[in-house]
C-alpha cells in the first residue's frame, strides 16, 4: 500500500517527530511504501491565495505534488500536537490548500441543496496521532475533543475515508521515558492495525 505521512511540528527533536519516525518504520517493516512530508522542515507555505480557490485553478507545483500524492494514497497518517484545540497553523494551511475540490471531494450536480460533498479520496483508512499537555478526561469533559470532530467528522468522513483511527498521547510535558516508550509501542500497534502487512509491495520509502 502507498501511505501518505504528514508531520507538523517545528521542533525536529519533538516527540511528534519520534511518533512519525515510529509510524514510518512500522509501515516500511510491513511492506508498505511511504511518502513522508515534514511540513516545517520543507517550509510548506500554508497561505491559500485567492486564485487557488477555484476547482480548476492552476496550482503551485509543490501544492500540486501534495494533491497528487494524497489522491493516490491508499492510506493517510497525520501527526501533530494539540495547540488550542487545533492543528498547528502550517497543517491547517495544508488542509486548506491540499484537501481541495476535485482532489478530496466534489459537489454533485444533482445535489438537493444539502451541501454534503461526495468524497473522492481512495484511501481506505486514516490515522491521526496527536500529543497534548491536557489530561484526557479534561479534554473530553471541558473541551469536547475538537480534534476528533475536525479530523473524523469534518475532513476524512466527508472525503470518503471509511476507516478512521486516532490516538492522543498526554500529558507529554510531565511524561516519563517509560511512558513515551510505551506510547511509541502503541503508535506501532495502531499503525499495524490500520495497515496490515502488504505482501504485494516491497519495502520502499520516498521522502520529499
Amino acid at each position: 500500500m502507498l501511505i501518505s505521512l504528514i508531520l507538523a511540528h517545528p521542533n525536529p527533536g519533538s516527540f511528534n517527530h519520534a511518533i512519525a519516525a515510529r509510524a514510518r518504520d512500522t509501515l516500511l517493516g510491513l511492506g508498505h511504501t511511504v511518502i513522508a512530508h515534514d511540513l516545517h522542515a520543507e517550509g510548506f507555505d500554508p497561505i491559500l491565495p485567492h486564485g487557488e480557490i477555484p476547482r480548476d485553478a492552476a496550482l503551485d507545483p509543490v501544492v500540486a505534488q501534495h494533491c497528487d500524492e494524497l489522491a493516490a494514497a491508499d492510506g493517510i497518517i497525520i501527526v501533530h500536537p494539540n495547540w488550542w484545540g487545533q492543528p498547528p497553523a502550517i497543517l491547517k494551511g495544508w488542509v486548506d490548500r491540499v484537501i481541495r475540490p476535485g482532489v478530496a471531494y466534489e459537489f454533485l450536480e444533482d445535489d438537493a441543496g444539502d451541501g454534503v460533498p461526495h468524497g473522492l479520496l481512495r484511501a481506505r483508512a486514516a490515522v491521526v496521532l496527536n500529543t497534548s499537555n491536557t489530561p484526557q478526561a479534561r479534554e473530553l469533559s471541558v473541551f469536547g475533543d475538537p480534534l476528533e470532530a475536525l479530523w473524523h467528522n469534518c475532513i476524512f468522513d466527508l472525503c470518503g475515508v471509511a476507516e478512521f483511527h486516532r490516538r492522543m498521547y498526554s500529558c507529554v510535558v510531565v511524561s516519563s521515558l517509560e511512558e513515551r516508550r510505551a506510547w511509541l509501542d502503541d503508535v506501532a500497534q495502531t499503525v499495524a492495525r490500520a495497515f496490515p502487512p502488504d505482501p504485494s509491495h516491497g519495502t520502499q520509502e520516498s521522502l520529499t
